[in-house]
């Protein structure tokens, strides 16, 4: 009789360490596109909240062209400094990890590709605009012999010492990589110095990677019970049947995506320009001077996220300034052709990467060159005709005015000009009624004299 109490215990103790096992899910993050400070800083913080959760493991599905170097260091930093497994998942089919992504695949705890994927081509191209990632006349080899030593590509001429020093540290880089993870470190610089890629299968039994999946529950079944080392220790993967745990990108991700684009920060600031300088050249409004403000820094807080030439800066800025100059100092279109000049160059020149998605294309470039342009010139012949037309208003209007003698004048009088009641002052006699103009103004008085023809 004792027995059944003392089990029924023993089941009580025991079932809350397995309901709080399996409470403890795996936060699964998506990484797709270009990896930029968004993606970046998305990453990072998932994988600091998936620490703060408990989770048993985190999973990055990946589909990306590449990205920053900044940005792709910063991630692999994170999942190095992690004590939570991470398990990298090129998904779904059809999905790549190239350049950067090799780098965050290597870099990850578990690497896992779903069929029909690929990897490689990691280069550095952003570092390298036009460059070729073989040599001269050099053929690369299949991905099957993997006999020749890497030593052969690293006496290979590049370009010129910029271009050498960027791949020599990006191989030296994925290496490390691969010899902490126990992966291919052969083909892992052979991706970099010959832009090599593999797929899935391939990757596979050449040991790039652990895993080929169909998703991500088939991932966590295949993974069950494997040992990783971890910033704590090494660690044994509890998997199967872990609840799947989607981080989505929340409102800063988000607003750090939008204006982490280079075309939205482009036109920003554009704005933030426009906007101070019409507040400049219109005080007191406000409105034009505080949206612009905001423009430009949200603009230059994501342009220091980004490879730009300042070259290409200063020149943007010489423009607006040229064309802005051609409103107030007309000079028949040279100030502004040479502005609408210096702002395509410069606009062109903006972002220093041939990475896909991180480019401003001429389809966003010519139309603002065009509009600046004809905002330019626009004002410009609205001030040359303001120029030409007469004064109306003001001591300067008075000038050339006529008015008529109420009294005959000798010297000094009054007359009515423009219906008002003047003391004038005549070099030569005037009858009274006499037709007269007005040459000049001294205060409340006005030389006058009669108009031609008139008696005096």
């Amino acid at each position: 009789m004792m027995r059944l109490p003392l089990l029924l215990l023993a089941l009580l103790c025991a079932a809350p360490p397995f309901v709080q096992a399996q409470a403890q899910p795996a936060h699964v993050l998506t990484l797709q596109g270009a990896i930029g400070p968004a993606s970046a800083d998305y990453v990072v913080r998932g994988l600091h909240k998936a620490a703060e959760q408990n989770a048993r493991l985190v999973v990055i599905e990946m589909d990306t062209p590449g990205g920053l170097d900044t940005a792709m260091r910063g991630i692999i930093q994170a999942i190095l400094a992690s004590r939570v497994p991470v398990a990298t998942f090129v998904s779904p089919q059809g999905a790549r990890a190239a350049s950067a992504g090799t780098f965050i695949l290597y870099a990850s705890h578990i690497a896992a590709m779903a069929p029909a994927t690929n990897l490689g081509a990691a280069t550095p191209v952003d570092l390298m605009p036009g460059a070729e990632p073989t040599s001269p006349g050099q053929k690369p080899a299949p991905e099957q012999d993997q006999a020749r030593s890497p030593a052969t590509d690293k006496d290979a001429p590049l370009s010129d010492a910029k271009t050498r020093k960027a791949v020599h540290d990006a191989a030296a880089y994925i290496r490390s990589l691969a010899e902490l993870r126990g992966r291919n470190a052969e083909w892992a610089e052979r991706a970099v110095r010959e832009a090599v890629s593999l797929s899935a299968q391939e990757a596979l039994r050449l040991q790039v990677i652990d895993v080929i999946a169909e998703d991500v529950a088939d991932l966590l079944r295949q993974i069950h019970g494997r040992k990783v080392k971890v910033a704590g220790g090494v660690v044994t993967l509890d998997s199967a049947g872990l609840t799947q745990v989607r981080t989505e990108p929340d409102w800063r991700s988000r607003l750090l995506a939008i204006i982490g684009n280079p075309s939205i920060a482009y036109i920003l600031l554009l704005l933030g320009f426009y906007g101070l300088l019409y507040e400049f050249s219109n005080p007191g409004i406000f409105v034009p001077g505080v949206i612009g403000a905001i423009c430009l820094l949200l603009a230059l807080f994501a342009l220091q996220l980004m490879p730009i030439s300042y070259v290409g800066l200063a020149l943007i800025i010489l423009g607006i300034a040229l064309i802005v100059g051609e409103a107030f100092v007309p000079s028949f279109g040279i100030l502004g052709l040479g502005g609408i000049a210096a702002f395509i160059v410069g606009s062109v020149m903006l972002i220093d990467t041939d990475l896909p998605g991180y480019g401003i294309s001429w389809s966003l470039i010519l139309p603002l060159a065009a509009v600046s342009g004809l905002f330019s010139f626009f004002v410009a012949d609205m001030a040359l005709r303001a120029r030409r037309r007469p004064v109306t208003t003001g001591a300067e209007e008075m000038l050339g005015a006529s008015g008529e003698t109420l009294e005959d004048i000798q010297s000094e009088g009054w007359a009515r000009v423009h219906g008002e009641m003047w003391r004038v002052h005549s070099r030569m006699p005037v009858a009274r009624g006499t037709q007269v103009k007005v040459t000049a103004r001294h205060g409340l008085t006005l030389e006058v004299e009669p108009f031609k023809g008139e008696g005096s």
